[in-house]
Formats: C-alpha cells, sequence, structure tokens
C-alpha cells in the first residue's frame, strides 16, 4: 500500500462484500419483513457491528446527553446502525462519515427505507480532512472505528475544529493492550496495513494536549466478550435451503470465525483493550 490513494483503496476492499444492500434488503423479505415498512432494529444484526450492539451505542448516547436538538457527527459510521438507532430514540440530526464507498450507499437506501432520511445523513469522505467547516457539531462520536484511521494527532485535531465550545467528543473504541504484535485477521484488518492502534494513554495525552477536557475515561471489562459478539452477529447453521440470516458473514464471508477466534485471542492475551471516553471542548 503506498500513499492515500492506496490507503483508501485498500480500506475500500476491506469492506467491499459486493451488493450489501440488495443482499440484506433480499433476506429481509424472505424473512417477511415488509420492505416498506422497515424499523431500524430489523437491520441490527448487519449494521451494529460493535461490540454490545445497539446496547453499546444507548450507552454512548447516555453517556453523550443527547438531546433532540443536537447536530451529531459519527465519524466512521459505515452502514449507519448507530446513527438510526440515536436519531429514532433521541430525535438528534445525525451525520455518518465513512470512508467506504459500498457502506455510505448502502446507509443511504437503509436510512431512506427506515424512514430517517429528514434526520440522518451520509458523506463519503476521510476523517483526516472533515468536509465539515469549524464549530459545526454539539457532539463527535465513534464506535470501534479509529482502528482504520492514521494519524491520531490529525484525527483528533479535525474532531476538535469540527466540535462546537463547549461540545463533546464520546467514543468506544478499541485501542492497544501492553502485548504486541495483534494477531490477524480482526474485523477492521486481514493485515497490519491498514490497522493503526494506539495505546490508551497515548490516546489521552494527545487529547488533553490539543484542549480537550478530559470528562470520563475508562476501561470498558464488563462489556460483551466476543464469543458474544460472534453469536449476536453470526449467522445460525441451519440445512441446505434455509431461510438465508443476516449476520457479519454477508460482510466478512468465509474469513468470519477466524476472525472472531483472533479477536479472542487478542483480547485474552492483553493485545486489545476497549475504552470509553468522554472530552470536551
Amino acid at each position: 500500500m503506498t500513499g492515500q490513494k492506496g490507503y483508501i483503496d485498500s480500506v475500500n476492499a476491506h469492506y467491499t462484500p459486493g451488493d450489501l444492500a440488495a443482499n440484506v434488503l433480499n433476506i429481509l423479505k424472505a424473512n417477511g419483513k415488509d420492505l416498506d415498512n422497515l424499523s431500524p432494529d430489523d437491520l441490527a444484526l448487519v449494521d451494529q457491528l460493535h461490540t454490545g450492539g445497539k446496547g453499546a451505542t444507548l450507552e454512548l448516547a447516555k453517556m453523550a446527553g443527547l438531546t433532540p436538538d443536537m447536530e451529531v457527527l459519527d465519524v466512521g459510521g459505515g452502514l449507519g446502525g448507530a446513527a438510526r438507532t440515536l436519531a429514532s430514540q433521541y430525535g438528534c440530526r445525525v451525520t455518518v462519515l465513512d470512508l467506504t464507498e459500498s457502506f455510505v450507499e448502502a446507509g443511504k437506501e437503509f436510512t431512506r427505507l427506515t424512514r430517517l432520511a429528514d434526520r440522518v445523513h451520509f458523506e463519503l469522505g476521510n476523517a483526516l480532512q472533515m468536509p465539515f467547516a469549524a464549530n459545526s457539531f454539539d457532539r463527535v462520536i465513534t464506535q470501534h472505528s479509529t482502528m482504520n484511521i492514521p494519524e491520531k494527532p490529525k484525527l483528533y485535531s479535525e474532531v476538535y475544529r469540527v466540535l462546537r465550545p463547549g461540545g463533546q467528543f464520546v467514543f468506544h473504541e478499541i485501542m492497544a493492550g501492553p502485548n504486541s504484535p495483534i494477531h490477524f485477521p480482526v474485523p477492521w484488518a486481514r493485515e497490519s496495513a491498514i490497522s493503526f492502534l494506539i495505546q490508551p494513554q497515548e490516546a489521552n495525552d494527545l487529547l488533553t494536549g490539543l484542549g480537550f477536557r478530559e470528562v470520563s475515561w475508562k476501561e470498558d471489562e464488563a462489556g460483551e466478550t466476543m464469543e458474544g459478539t460472534a453469536g449476536r452477529l453470526s449467522v445460525p447453521s441451519g440445512q441446505p435451503g434455509a431461510t438465508p440470516q443476516l449476520g457479519m458473514h454477508l460482510i466478512f464471508k468465509e474469513d468470519m470465525k477466524s476472525i472472531f477466534a483472533s479477536v479472542a485471542r487478542n483480547f485474552a492475551e492483553d493485545r486489545l483493550k476497549r475504552y470509553f471516553g468522554i472530552f470536551e471542548k
């Protein structure tokens, strides 16, 4: 991988599973769902790919103190599962910024079908060069997305720039543990070229060094296990000809089992950590 274009192409290749929107909608239809009357929960098994699923998103929203008048930016928000949850549960307006074209296009279609396009907006773009004016958002959130983003000082400075004074950066992220390197594949990378982890203390130091004030900072030790995530997102075993189901297999195909095994091993060996954080501008 060479240069910015090589990085963007590699990230898109990792997360491009063909026509994801069509595949998901065909499965929903096969399971008797009315595509003209979808709810955000109908998509949860494919668009809430972080540990903890919808529950973790709601916990993050509670930490963020969301209100209906807020403008929220979800950096690396992918298919928009978290954004649709926040918009439908709290009434706020959410912009999803993501580098992966297939996720953005599918996310737009899912948002249209769940009748949330008036409150959830998608932007295809790079978090290191956010296409937004300064002081645009009341909250910036991330959930298990910054592992793909290099140059953390630039990322955090962009978050600081687009936040309004008094706004907060609220996140639930995977970071490097005390032991390294990590084992691959993992959900965000099949090899090291697009994996960018930093130590928790380094992240804290970078944020406070930019002028952020630490409001809350804690390791997520009691969250959903990787085995629990695997069970929640995996397609059930069934007989040939059984009705297809939603799950992570639609994105990661045959790599799914090895990905979850590798992530569980990384956590067990202290190669990965999860942290919740709130930092105020």
